[in-house]
């Protein structure tokens, strides 16, 4: 009888405060669609950095003119280094045929680049990506050697970049949590107002302090789990988007960007929990201030 007497208090509280339920409904869905967004992307960037660090390359452009002596010079001296995991020389014709293909979605710069202008490179695999740059200052200015780039700059710049945004996006879904809490808070407030006549029959003919709490209790519960549920399935379709975009736009760069159904699992139990806890707190909060008062 109890159970049922619950589930019918918290509906008609829920139905007597629609729209400010509505409202913290809507709150909570928005604060952990982005706790939930920025918890898939932190598991996806971790997961392409990892990739993409152990797969940092040297590139150690030639100078055109570099000579037989010169060439087998670096080339032994690659073969020495201990840091070195592999390399292989990249003619011309195959250098020109890879820059044709990264930009292909810029024909006029193509176009305007003779294959002549395009220099002959080492591709350097490194045993340890961290290495990098010390590897890099051993040919910088060697004889026969224009450059050496490598694209741990890059991948350090990207990494970031997102570290930065994931906070932006956390700190932000932690301010509409706590605005979340505080208008359910109010909403309970309201309904425990709107019934405070039925709440003092009840103190009168002896119902305790946790009987009367529970429905309101519920109530907060209950605007705190469907706001995790919205959540979700906006998580859901943000998982969905990210692989479509980047097998369909063929990003590449982002290949490494892996997001497995456990990461969403372990996201969807965040979200869940957290719209539980903000849901509880708030409602728990502003009944123990009414009875209390």
């Amino acid at each position: 009888m109890s159970i049922k007497y619950f589930a019918a208090e918290t509906g008609t509280n829920l139905w007597r405060n629609r729209l400010m339920s509505l409202a913290a409904i809507f709150t909570v869905a928005i604060s952990l669609s982005l706790v939930g967004s920025a918890l898939l992307i932190k598991q996806g960037v971790s997961t392409a950095t990892a990739e993409w660090k152990g797969n940092v390359q040297l590139l150690v452009f030639l100078q055109p003119k570099i000579s037989p002596t010169e060439f087998t010079a670096v080339k032994d001296q690659l073969r020495q280094l201990p840091a070195v995991k592999s390399f292989s020389y990249v003619p011309r014709a195959q250098a020109y045929a890879d820059f044709r293909r990264l930009l292909a979605n810029q024909p006029d710069l193509v176009n305007a680049v003779p294959e002549s202008a395009v220099p002959t490179f080492l591709r350097v695999s490194l045993v340890n990506p961290a290495e990098t740059r010390a590897v890099a200052a051993i040919f910088q200015g060697q004889p026969g050697v224009d450059t050496v780039n490598d694209n741990f700059s890059a991948i350090n710049t990207i990494t970031t970049v997102s570290n930065v945004a994931q906070t932006v996006i956390l700190a932000i879904a932690v301010i509409l949590l706590v605005s979340a809490a505080v208008l359910i808070l109010n909403v309970i407030r309201v309904a425990i107002f709107s019934r405070r006549r039925e709440v003092a029959v009840m103190r009168l003919v002896g119902a305790t302090n946790s009987f009367i709490q529970i429905p309101f209790m519920l109530e907060g519960l209950v605007q705190g789990l469907i706001g995790a549920l919205v959540a979700t399935g906006v998580v859901i379709l943000v998982k969905s988007f990210i692989g479509y975009a980047i097998s369909h736009f063929k990003m590449h760069l982002l290949q490494g960007f892996v997001l497995t159904s456990h990461n969403l699992i372990d996201t969807i139990a965040v979200i869940v929990v957290a719209g539980v806890v903000v849901g509880t707190l708030g409602s728990t909060i502003a009944v123990r201030r009414f009875l209390s008062a």
